[in-house]
Formats: C-alpha cells, sequence, structure tokens
C-alpha cells in the first residue's frame, strides 16, 4: 500500500511538471514570436474590439480579409505590392487573428459587423472587398448584411457552404468543451503545430509548394499563440449555425461578384463553394485556373490581376 501511494504521487507529481514544463515552454514561445514578427499596421479600436490594419497605397480601395488560421501576411507574397500601385489597399487581421482581438461573440456575421464598423472609421466609402478561404465567407456575409458599404466582391478559393464533414487537416481542432480547448491551447497545442508543420502545410497548399519562409513572410508563426489557436476553433465551431443561413441567402446579393478557383484545390471542393456560388448569385462568374488553395501566396501574380478585372489565363 505504501509503495502504491508513493508511486502514485511520484505520477502526479511528474504530470504536475510536465503541465508546467509544456506552459512554460508555449508562453515562451508565442513570446518570441511576437518579439520576431511584430504589428506592421497600426490599430484600430472599433466597438467590437481592436483590429489590426495595414494600408499601402493610394486609389480605389480595396479591403482585403484573410482565411482560417492566418493572418493579413497571407498577402504578403505580392498581392499587396502590385495592387497598391493603383488602389488604396487596407488589409485587416480577422478578429483572433494575428494582432487583432477577438471578442466574446465573433462569428462570421459579427466579423462582417466589425469590417463594416473598420469601413466607417476608415473613411473607406464602398470598397472592393477581396476573400480567401474563410474570409470569402465573411466578406459575402459583410455584402448580404451591409450592402451599402461594398461595391463589388472578388472571392479567391472562398468557403460558400458547409462541407460535409470537416477538412482532415482540421479535424484535429475539433474539441467540444470549453476548459479541455484551453488546457490544450496552453500545454500540447503549440509543440504539436511545431511537430506537425510541414505535413499540414503539405496538405493546406496541395499539388503546389508551400514556400520556406510562411512561417515568417505570411506571418505563420503568429498561429502558435494560444490566443489563435483558440480563435481558429471558435471559428470552425461556428461554421454549422450561421454559414447555411448565409448560403440559402446567395441570390439576394445584388452585386458584382467574381471567383477565382484552383483546379486542384485540397482544402475546399470547387465545385460546391466555387460553381455552387456562382449559380446562386445574379451575375456571378466563376474563373478555374490550374493550382491549389493557397493561390495568393503561390500565384501572387495571377491574382493581382484578377482582382483588377484583369482576364486570366486558365
Amino acid at each position: 500500500m505504501k509503495l502504491f501511494k508513493t508511486t502514485a504521487y511520484s505520477l502526479l507529481a511528474l504530470s504536475g511538471a510536465t503541465l508546467a514544463g509544456l506552459v512554460f515552454f508555449t508562453h515562451r514561445t508565442a513570446r518570441k514570436v511576437r518579439a520576431a514578427l511584430p504589428p506592421r499596421g497600426s490599430f484600430v479600436d472599433l466597438p467590437g474590439g481592436r483590429l489590426h490594419v495595414h494600408e499601402q497605397g493610394a486609389g480605389p480601395v480595396l479591403l482585403l480579409v484573410h482565411g482560417l488560421g492566418g493572418q493579413m501576411g497571407q498577402f504578403n507574397y505580392g498581392v499587396v505590392e502590385r495592387l497598391a500601385a493603383d488602389y488604396r489597399v487596407v488589409v485587416v487581421d480577422r478578429p483572433g487573428s494575428g494582432y487583432s482581438q477577438r471578442p466574446a461573440s465573433s462569428d462570421l456575421l459579427s466579423q462582417a459587423d466589425a469590417l463594416a464598423a473598420l469601413i466607417d472609421k476608415l473613411n473607406l466609402g464602398r470598397p472592393l472587398v477581396v476573400g480567401h478561404s474563410l474570409g470569402g465567407a465573411v466578406a459575402l456575409a459583410l455584402a448580404l448584411n451591409h450592402p451599402e458599404k461594398v461595391a463589388a466582391l472578388t472571392l479567391i478559393a472562398p468557403l460558400s457552404a458547409l462541407p460535409e464533414s470537416v477538412p482532415a487537416m482540421f479535424q484535429r481542432l475539433m474539441i467540444p468543451s470549453h476548459w479541455r480547448r484551453q488546457l490544450v491551447a496552453w500545454t500540447v497545442a503549440t509543440p504539436l503545430s511545431i511537430r506537425r508543420s510541414p505535413k499540414l502545410m503539405k496538405a493546406l497548399f496541395k499539388p503546389e509548394t508551400p514556400p520556406r519562409d510562411y512561417g515568417t513572410k505570411a506571418g505563420g508563426m503568429l498561429s502558435l499563440q494560444p490566443a489563435q489557436f483558440l480563435a481558429t476553433i471558435a471559428d470552425l465551431e461556428a461554421l454549422p449555425t450561421y454559414l447555411p443561413t448565409l448560403t440559402a441567402r446567395l441570390p439576394e446579393l445584388r452585386l458584382p461578384v467574381r471567383v477565382l478557383y484552383g483546379r486542384h484545390d485540397a482544402v475546399l471542393d470547387w465545385h460546391t463553394n466555387g460553381q455552387g456560388l456562382a449559380e446562386k448569385v445574379p451575375g456571378a462568374t466563376l474563373q478555374l485556373i490550374e493550382g491549389g488553395h493557397m493561390l495568393p501566396i503561390t500565384q501572387p501574380e495571377l491574382v493581382a490581376r484578377f482582382i483588377r478585372g484583369e482576364a486570366v489565363n486558365e
């Protein structure tokens, strides 16, 4: 009996020490990431929280919205630079991503409301809104709920319909309870993300090759922060509640909508999210090209041309 108690206490002490070590590693990693990748833009205080925004160029306004688990750096591979020659380009970290705060309620509709408030605060008028992946769903919600604030939509590999199942690369994020999410976020999420990063990047970019500097240039390392891990989970969890209603409302849109999709997208099905969107929205067009899901990074020149309204080759 004494041996059993001693062993039990030893295991508890070891478990406690392991957890403490993981928390320390997570905290230290997040601090190093923030030091290596400081905010590159400015902060805008809105009723729903503070958003991190970067502006470049002058002219007609473009508002660029990134996808799930990303940040504004996903447009750093030449899209912003090419467009800034003729446009006022505004890129934003979605609520909870990068350096933007995430309020308690930050579903698709709330994020669209935040962008509407940002448009007013920065006097953007009626910008052309560009959304990639989940950012496409947010852009659609913005146009549906605030049509007076959006001139047109250009959507790059957008999410526009609820998938039958969560893509395999995101299934590990489906953690049901709040306390378990917090525990995972502050203990094993960071080391496991570092370990699995090469495999995840390959799946995310397939069939194209992920850039070696994704962690720094695209800001990918910012996703190692517990707050962004939790925000990504919350984004995924909210989709079944809000996305079907958004999909059903697509025929209400009365503005120019152009969609670009990679024919070999391994994250979202272009038939459902691209063709399906184009068929539901009056006057919308779909352009297919050879490529995968991360087109703003892998094909920035083509994406910039598409945003400009120029013809691109299939």
